[in-house]
């Protein structure tokens, strides 16, 4: 019977297990960095607020890249609500352009 004493596999559920999991150091969570919404905010949406969801977009890639989480996921939401503004502004104003021409058009005519 010979086994080998340098190979040793952990039986699961056992402490040896357990302590292995625990070793492994935890990488930090990938934030997503929004840029393609960024992007789409500055075609389909008010670019000027666009362009502050794309300067926060890069902001989070620098972040991670000097590993500072926290700045990552506060830019990270800045882009993605500049994002979301942006495009829903742009949208509001496409659909309460045409009514309050129909108003103005109404009132117009009624003055006559």
């Amino acid at each position: 019977m010979s086994q080998s004493s340098s190979k040793q596999t952990a039986v699961p559920g056992s402490v040896e297990e357990k302590e292995s999991l625990q070793a492994k150091p935890k990488s930090p969570p990938s934030l997503p960095d929004y840029r393609t919404l960024a992007i789409c905010s500055i075609i389909c949406g008010l670019s000027c607020i666009g362009i502050f969801s794309l300067i926060n977009s890069a902001k989070v890639k620098h972040a991670r890249t000097l590993l500072d989480p926290e700045k990552a996921q506060t830019y990270s939401k800045k882009a993605k609500k500049f994002g979301i503004i942006s495009i829903v502004v742009w949208v509001t104003i496409l659909i309460l352009t045409p009514i309050l021409l129909v108003f103005l058009s109404y009132i117009v005519t009624l003055i006559d």
